[in-house]
Parts: structure tokens; C-alpha cells; sequence
């Protein structure tokens, strides 16, 4: 019986403890973030129920983010506590044994993980679509399309070329579109201007020239205009400022496959993101972990020097998973790898830290 209430003590200040931390932090993020846009604000009339709105997105997206850190801030702060006023040693002393003391921060931490891979992977991406939406049209500049030689891979044997496209009139220049199996190039699609339909849903080939290729002959014809079904569209143009950011899971793993069939170099952010997503939890879990270490041990100075304890390892983590996170997304280290790796390392840290608590 005795157990359930421990349980019940801890998870009650454990959870008490993360939303507090949470709601402070988000009090302060909201301040710097309207402090920092009060010039977009004021430029684009905007009315304190549009800021609301977009407050009500912004929120959670942030919350969920920094979840890991302050998951681990909130258990070192609680610990840290616990154990000035000896109620860890007294817990300890009436037969608990530490393992069984860590299951009641396992059952807190189990929540808030589940939480963060429901919000993450799904509720947040579609609150997302909305607060991208809304930062792109008042705080971002205007978008233009400003890529030149467009190559992709639009199906297994068929690569789309273009000089550059102008996504304000959807209209592209010196298209090239070429059929090439095993090496052999069969069939060369050009024109020298291509045009999105809004109502056939097609591209419009302006002054087109058709090459075929059979062995050593060539067969040739030219046009006008010709309404062709291509497998991309003016959206694959648009502006992508974070759209990692407002795809659920589902829509990623989609997203990634289009990326890959498509011989794209920003598949690996995408990867990144995804690694992330499965990554966080777990992270939740081991940051409680070693917030426990760090802070069941009594100290003679008060609970001071475990708090700024508990901010240096959570600081040294940030900074090696940003770091880890970079050198992925600059091809230099496999996405899942350097997502995990600095889980895999800090799994380390807590075991040598585990080493130290009190029994």
C-alpha cells in the first residue's frame, strides 16, 4: 500500500512540477516572441484576437518542443528538494529500495512521454499548418522562387528539367523533360516555356519539340501548345519554410518516400525529423533518469548547487545534440545515428551517475 502512495507522491509532484516549469517558460518565450515581432505587428494591422489565435498554435508547438529539457529541470528541482528535507533517505530508510524509488519517476515520465509522442507526431503538425501559415504571410519576407537548373526525378525512367520557374505566375522557362532507360536516352520532351493550368490541372508546353529515340533512329515532331500530366505540381515550388514541421508522422514517412524517388538532397531533413520524433520520448525518460542522480543525493549547501548541476548537463546535452543534429543535416552523419547518439552516450552518463546515489 505504501508504494501506491509513494507512486502517487512523486508523480503528483513530478507532473505538478513539468507543467510549472512549462507554463513559466511559456510566459517567457510568448514575452520575447511578440517583443520580437511588435515591428510585423504593427505593419500588418494585427488585431490581438489574430495574435491570440496565433499564441494558441505557437504555445503548444513550443511546449512540446523544449519537453525534454524541462522534464529534466522539473526532476531536478523536485529531487533536489525531497532530499534537503531528508524525505529520499526517508523513503529509503522505511525499506524502499532506490530501483523501487525509480519506477514512481518511470511512471511520470512514461506520461509525459506518451503525451509528447501524441503531440509530436500528429495533434502539432496540424496546429502547425496553420502557425507556418500565418508566420509566412506577416513575419516572413515574400516568397520567391530563386532556384536555376531544376532537375528532378518525376518517375523511374523520367527526369524533369527546367532553367527556373517563377512561382508568382506558376510559369517556368527552358523545360526539359527525358525518357532514359539503362543509360539510353528514348525520348526528349522541350519547350521553351511551360504553364500551370488552374482549371485542367495540367501543364500547358509552349512551342514544344518531341525527340524519340528507337536504336540509331530519330523520330521528330513539334507543336504549338500541348497539355501534358507531369507527376509535380506548382506546390512543389512553393514556399517549404519548415514544412517538416506540419507533417504528422503519416505525411513524413510519405514525404520521405516522394523525396527519395525523386533523388532529393532534402530528404535528410526530413529523415532528421522523423529521428527526432521517435528519439524525443525516449530522451524524456533518460533525462529523468539523470535528473534522479544528480539531485537524490543530500547536499550540506542547500539544493543550489544540484539545481546549477542539473542546468550544466542539460546544457552540455543540448549542445551535442545540436551539434549531432547539424553535422546529420550536413550529410556528414547518418540521420538516425546522430539523432540517437547523444541518447546513447547520456545513457552512459546516468549509468556512471547511477553509480553514485545513495542506497
Amino acid at each position: 500500500m505504501k508504494f501506491r502512495i509513494v507512486d502517487k507522491f512523486i508523480v503528483k509532484k513530478f507532473l505538478s512540477a513539468y507543467f510549472f516549469v512549462v507554463g513559466i517558460l511559456l510566459l517567457v518565450i510568448g514575452v520575447i516572441q511578440i517583443t520580437e515581432k511588435n515591428q510585423k505587428i504593427i505593419e500588418n494591422n494585427l488585431s490581438f484576437m489574430d495574435m491570440f489565435w496565433y499564441l494558441l498554435d505557437f504555445f503548444p508547438y513550443v511546449g512540446n518542443m523544449i519537453t525534454p529539457i524541462t522534464t529534466f529541470i522539473a526532476v531536478v528541482f523536485i529531487t533536489a528538494k525531497m532530499a534537503g528535507h531528508s524525505e529520499i533517505i526517508a523513503l529509503l530508510s522505511s525499506g524502499i529500495s532506490f530501483r523501487r524509488l525509480m519506477r514512481s519517476y518511470l511512471y511520470g515520465a512514461i506520461i509525459i512521454a506518451i503525451l509528447n509522442f501524441i503531440l509530436t507526431g500528429w495533434i502539432i503538425p496540424n496546429s502547425n499548418k496553420d502557425r507556418i501559415a500565418f508566420e509566412i504571410q506577416y513575419f516572413e519576407n515574400p516568397y520567391h522562387f530563386s532556384d536555376r537548373n531544376i532537375h528532378i526525378k518525376v518517375a523511374p525512367e523520367s527526369y524533369f528539367y527546367l532553367e527556373q520557374y517563377n512561382n508568382q505566375s506558376k510559369v517556368g522557362y527552358k523545360f526539359t523533360l527525358e525518357t532514359i532507360r539503362d543509360y539510353e536516352l528514348l525520348a526528349k520532351l522541350s519547350a521553351q516555356r511551360i504553364e500551370w493550368n488552374e482549371d485542367s490541372g495540367k501543364w500547358q508546353i509552349r512551342r514544344w519539340e518531341l525527340r524519340e529515340f528507337d536504336g540509331f533512329k530519330e523520330r521528330y515532331s513539334s507543336g504549338d501548345e500541348l497539355d501534358t500530366v507531369i507527376n509535380i505540381t506548382p506546390k512543389d515550388f512553393d514556399n517549404d519554410w519548415r514544412l517538416f514541421e506540419t507533417l504528422t508522422i503519416n505525411e513524413l514517412n510519405e514525404h520521405i518516400a516522394l523525396l527519395k524517388s525523386r533523388g532529393s538532397e532534402d530528404v535528410i531533413v526530413y529523415e532528421v525529423e522523423k529521428q527526432m520524433r521517435y528519439a524525443s520520448p525516449f530522451t524524456v525518460i533518460l533525462l529523468t533518469f539523470i535528473g534522479l542522480f544528480v539531485s537524490a543525493r543530500k547536499a550540506r549547501g542547500g539544493t543550489g548547487f544540484q539545481i546549477a548541476l542539473g542546468f550544466l548537463i542539460s546544457f552540455i546535452y543540448i549542445l551535442f545534440f545540436w551539434f549531432s543534429k547539424t553535422m546529420a543535416e550536413a550529410g556528414g552523419m547518418p540521420p538516425a545515428l546522430a539523432i540517437w547518439i547523444p541518447n546513447i552516450i547520456f545513457s552512459s552518463v546516468g549509468f556512471l551517475l547511477y553509480k553514485t546515489v545513495p542506497r
